[in-house]
C-alpha cells in the first residue's frame, strides 16, 4: 500500500510540474519525512545578521534550520526555452544555503540563455552521526531523479540535465557527479529507478574537493573515472581563501581520467561572489559557462 500511495504521489507531483507557471510552487523532495531525519529542527530562517558581509553593494539570504528540503523549477520564456535542465545547489558550508545570491538569481540566469533552472534547497546544518554531505547527497540525488524521471512532462530533454554548485554546493555537485549508481536511501518511487546521474557539471569555486592535510589529494568520496564522471566546467580565483588547489586538484584527476573538462583561474575575487557583477574579471564567468555549455551541445534547440 505504502508503495503504490508513493506512485500515486509522484503521478501528481509530474502533473503539478508540467502545468507550473514561470516559477513553480516549491514542490517536497520527500513525500513524508526525508530519510534519517529524527530530531526536529528550529523553524527555518534567514539567518543573515546586520554586520554580515553584502555582496555587490546587496545583503543575501543566508538560509539555515532546512529539515524539509524542496526543488523549485524556473522555466525560461517559451520562445527560448532548449530543453536542457539544471539542478543548481546553493553553498554555505553546509551549514546555511545562500539561497538567492547562489540560488534564485542563478535560476534566473539560466533561464536567461534558456535553461529551466531547478532550485534543491537541502537539508543544513550537517546531521550528526556521519559525513557532512551525507543527507544533502541523499537530496541531490532525489531532485535529479525525479527531474529527469519526469523530463517528458515536464518539457525537458532527459539527457540534458545538468548539476551547478558553489562553494559547500560545488562539492555536493561534483558528488552528485560521481556517486550516482547507488541510491543513499530507500527507494521512494518510481522516481528512484530514474537515473541520477547528471549530463553536465558547472562548479563555481568549489570547496572540499582537495584534501589539504593529505598533500592535497582529491577528496575520497569523488571517485572520478572517464565512465562516470560528467562534463564539467570549473572557475575560481587564485586568492579564494577557500584554496584554489580545490579547483586544481579535481581538475588534474578530470582530466587524468580523459573527462572533458574546462578550467578557467582568475588572480583575484575572493570568494562567494555568485553572478553579482562588479569591476573583477571573474564575474564575467556566467559568459564563460554559457559559451562552454553552447560549445558542448547542452544548449541546442530541440
Amino acid at each position: 500500500m505504502h508503495r503504490l500511495l508513493s506512485l500515486v504521489s509522484f503521478v501528481f507531483l509530474t502533473a503539478a510540474l508540467a502545468a507550473a507557471p514561470a516559477v513553480s510552487e516549491p514542490i517536497r523532495l520527500w513525500p513524508a519525512r526525508a530519510p534519517g531525519e529524527i530530531a526536529t529542527l528550529p523553524p527555518e530562517a534567514d539567518q543573515t545578521k546586520p554586520t554580515d558581509d553584502k555582496i555587490a553593494g546587496r545583503p543575501l539570504i543566508r538560509l539555515g534550520n532546512v529539515s524539509d528540503p524542496t526543488i523549485t523549477l524556473y522555466k525560461p520564456d517559451p520562445a527560448k526555452d532548449t530543453g536542457a535542465a539544471v539542478v543548481v545547489c546553493p553553498g554555505g558550508g553546509y551549514s546555511i544555503l545562500a539561497l538567492d545570491l547562489e540560488g534564485t538569481e542563478v535560476c534566473e540566469w539560466l533561464n536567461s540563455i534558456g535553461v529551466t533552472g531547478v532550485l534543491l534547497k537541502y537539508r543544513v546544518p550537517v546531521r550528526p552521526g556521519g559525513p557532512r554531505y551525507a543527507a544533502p547527497l541523499q537530496d541531490v540525488q532525489r531532485a535529479l531523479g525525479l527531474v529527469r524521471a519526469g523530463a517528458a512532462g515536464f518539457g525537458l530533454d532527459p539527457h540534458r540535465i545538468g548539476v551547478l554548485g558553489f562553494s559547500a554546493g560545488g562539492h555536493l555537485a561534483a558528488l552528485a557527479s560521481n556517486a550516482h549508481a547507488t541510491r543513499t536511501y530507500p527507494a521512494v518511487d518510481a522516481a528512484d529507478s530514474a537515473d541520477c546521474r547528471p549530463d553536465f557539471c558547472v562548479l563555481v569555486y568549489p570547496a572540499f574537493l582537495a584534501v589539504k592535510d593529505k598533500g592535497d589529494s582529491l577528496a575520497a568520496e569523488l571517485a572520478v573515472s572517464a565512465a562516470n564522471t560528467p562534463p564539467t566546467f570549473i572557475v575560481m580565483t587564485g586568492d579564494d581563501p577557500v584554496r584554489v588547489e580545490n579547483a586544481l586538484t579535481y581538475y588534474s584527476a578530470l582530466k587524468t581520467a580523459r573527462v572533458p573538462a574546462e578550467l578557467h583561474l582568475y588572480p583575484q575575487g575572493g570568494h562567494g561572489y555568485g553572478l553579482r557583477r562588479t569591476n573583477n574579471p571573474v564575474t564575467a564567468w556566467p559568459d564563460r559557462a554559457a559559451e562552454w555549455m553552447r560549445a558542448s551541445g547542452w544548449l541546442a534547440r530541440r
